[in-house]
């Protein structure tokens, strides 16, 4: 069995980004940054209504304006469209203004249809249907343990709530799209993108190209969370208008259109029950649930519809449950995996239950946890976490905080299980001792880099420095998508197998007991005029999959205006064995990041007359700043027996779901639907009449009427 290094010089410390100077400096080239020669303008003409039967589409008038090279249909023949921003054709030119102007040029032929973009009203059987031959609600699925009804019927205390999480969208900093070339029956595409191999893949299938005359390249890139895992239609688009004018063309969506297409987070709606004895043991759970993933939840494209669906109990021992999902379908954009598919919408509403059950019964919420928590690992993280964050002394009964600006803490759990695997890599090994590691992975921001020059210095005996990272390139030898937090548990074995090759084959030619560290240039130069080259390949034993954590909140709510300020977050983090604390640190604090922008400020807002997003840009769909960023206190437990882990998922599923319950423990009455905004927190408080805006509990209701469990 392969063991990592008991006492590592580099793994597991803090090695600056090894690509830091060239992303500061701007010499770092993104997708966005490509221009080749000649390079033309792309743009996509989409759909402006919600529903509607395409007949016809005439591109003659913009083949007329002067500067555009190229334009075509997505798809031949009439066709259906299902929401505002559906693809329909698209442009080359040689300048932005010419493209634009081809757009408008272009004539549309549509019968618009009725359409329907929230989802209660979608579950109604007069809705308008998504899909003409199917209901807008799907069948629902199911899963049961032991008998609830006898679980419930053993309990003390029975709670029961109603929660909801809104539909939330990626927006990464670099938008969807890149660059492509068609010469020679060739292809080379510059692409955003989590999966270097698998959109090499698509875009081969999709124009009929072998393989090998398909290049995917992608060193840098701002940021995917989940969406950007295909070369989607934007980066089919672009390949197509190459071939067709006979030039490279560079098509990145804009703001608006990235809000719209390329994916979300599905919104829920839980109906939740959980049952416990006295001492708070649990003995019963049941849920239904729904979710809406647009229009890919009910109908034949579902694809994306199990990011709406989520494991139920999540991590709670509960010997009783019954859970019951359904996907509701709207004239809307498809949702895509986004960071920790389901979790921290579930998330949410079992934490929210949990805390509500506490304190019906008296008990605190973290003893409540610890009790009905199978995983001893968080078990101890979250006495760790109590301890480093002083949860005894700051938590208090819910209300009883003093002053028109209250304070309250709250505590949350989480668990993530997803393996890694499949990844190639190579080594060169020049007789100067110069060493060049190549994979065919990519770098979401994440630190891909630096994490295998660590590894790799590691091994060898060098420095990071040393090591030469050449990685997104799909002529390097393969590697699965970056998602799932796969990445790390992934590439690691695989450079550890490659670098542990060149050891050994570098001790044959040579003929040292050790060429590593001080030996390594004398080794190398036994190698004469040619480099040594290597293929390794993942092997089993040095990375691992089930890491778990737990995050603790204080916030501070003011009872005159609503508004939420969250002071401090808390993570104590299962790393397994950290390759590298730096970067580890810096996706811990921005998964945190990301969960407070999901609990107090992202939602999509649509309009339910046109069908379109109102909130489609950084002015109107509020996210997190530098302003609103707490002090965040992580703590990792850095475990060499546990093996490699990753990290990116599981660190952002707890955090909203701790600050609903400090903001619930600050004012006494909670708040529940996501985000949590101030008309929210003041129509909890009762100084809003009626429902708080955007939480319509008889909507809801009416929504679970539609198909009752």
């Amino acid at each position: 069995m392969p063991e990592w290094p008991k006492d590592p010089k580099y793994i597991g410390k803090s090695t600056p980004r090894v690509d830091g100077a060239k992303k500061v400096s701007g010499a770092a080239k993104y997708a966005h940054d490509v221009q080749p020669e000649g390079c033309l303008y792309g743009v996509v003409l989409r759909s402006r209504w919600a529903a509607a039967k395409i007949t016809s589409i005439d591109l003659a008038p913009a083949l007329k304006v002067r500067g555009v090279k190229a334009a075509i249909l997505v798809r031949e023949g009439s066709r259906q469209v299902r929401y505002y921003g559906d693809e329909l054709a698209a442009v080359a030119a040689t300048s932005k203004r010419a493209a634009l102007d081809a757009l408008r040029a272009i004539k549309v032929v549509a019968e618009p249809q009725p359409h329907v973009v929230k989802e209660h009203l979608a579950a109604r059987p007069d809705a308008p249907r998504v899909f003409a031959e199917t209901p807008n609600t799907g069948a629902g699925r199911e899963r049961k343990q032991g008998d609830p009804d006898k679980g419930f019927a053993e309990a003390d205390v029975v709670v029961e709530g109603l929660y909801a999480t809104q539909v939330e969208i990626h927006q990464p900093m670099e938008t969807h799209g890149g660059v492509a070339s068609f010469k020679d029956g060739e292809l080379t595409a510059w692409h955003s993108t989590q999966g270097i191999s698998g959109v090499r893949d698509g875009l081969s299938g999709a124009l009929e190209l072998p393989q090998n005359k398909v290049r995917v390249l992608g060193e840098f890139m701002g940021g995917g969370f989940g969406s950007k895992f295909s070369a989607g239609v934007e980066g089919l688009l672009a390949a197509r208008l190459s071939q067709a004018a006979g030039a490279p063309v560079r098509l990145m969506l804009t703001r608006f259109d990235e809000s719209l297409a390329v994916g979300n987070r599905p919104s829920t709606f839980q109906k939740i029950r959980v049952g416990a004895r006295a001492d708070g043991t649990l003995t019963a759970f049941s849920m239904e649930s729904y979710g809406c993933a647009g229009y890919a939840a009910g109908g034949p494209s579902a694809g994306g519809s199990t990011n709406s669906g989520f494991p139920a109990p999540y991590i709670y021992r509960v010997p009783n449950f019954r859970t019951r999902h359904t996907e509701v379908s709207i004239h809307a954009g498809p949702a895509a995996a986004f960071r920790a598919p389901g979790c921290p919408p579930a998330s949410f509403g079992i934490e929210s239950i949990l805390d509500e059950l506490a304190v019906k019964l008296g008990i605190d919420p973290v003893e409540l946890r610890i009790k009905n928590d199978p995983m001893e690992l968080r078990q101890r993280q979250y006495r760790m976490a109590a301890e480093r964050f002083g949860w005894a002394a700051k938590y208090r009964k819910p209300g009883s905080s003093s002053g028109p600006v209250k304070t309250g803490v709250g505590c949350a759990g989480s668990a993530w299980r997803v393996p890694g695997g499949g990844t190639q890599a190579e080594i060169e090994v020049s007789p100067d001792g110069s060493v060049e590691i190549r994979c065919g992975t990519q770098d979401l921001g994440t630190g891909t880099h630096t994490v295998i020059a660590v590894v790799a210095a590691e091994l060898l005996g060098l420095t990071p420095a040393d090591i030469q990272v050449r990685i997104a390139d799909s002529r390097f030898p393969p590697s699965g998508a970056s998602g799932g937090s796969m990445t790390v548990t992934s590439v690691t074995p695989a450079v550890f197998d490659v670098c542990t090759k060149a050891i050994e084959e570098l001790m044959r030619t040579s003929g040292l007991a050790d060429v590593r560290g001080p030996q390594w240039r004398a080794a190398c130069r036994k190698l004469g005029v040619s480099p040594l080259v290597l293929q390794g390949r993942w092997i089993d034993g040095l990375s691992a999959a089930g890491t778990g954590g737990v995050q603790m909140a204080e916030v501070e709510v003011d009872t005159e205006t609503g508004f939420v300020r969250v002071k401090r977050v808390t993570c104590v983090q299962d790393a397994g064995l950290l390759v590298n604390e730096l970067t580890a640190r810096s996706q811990a604090n921005g998964g945190i990041m990301m969960g407070i922008g999901y609990a107090l400020y992202e939602n999509r807002v649509m309009d339910s007359t046109s069908g379109v997003m109102l909130n489609p840009n950084f002015e109107t769909y509020k996210l997190p700043g530098i302003a609103d960023v707490p002090e965040i206190d992580v703590a990792f437990m850095d475990l060499l027996e546990r093996r490699v882990m990753g990290i990116g998922e599981p660190v952002t599923i707890p955090t909203a779901s701790a600050i609903a319950n400090a903001v619930a423990n600050a004012i006494g009455a909670r708040v529940t639907s996501l985000p949590i905004t101030p008309d929210k927190v003041l129509a909890a408080l009762g100084k809003v009449p009626g429902a708080a805006r955007d939480n319509p509990h008889d909507a809801w209701m009416s929504l679970f009427a539609t198909q009752p469990a």
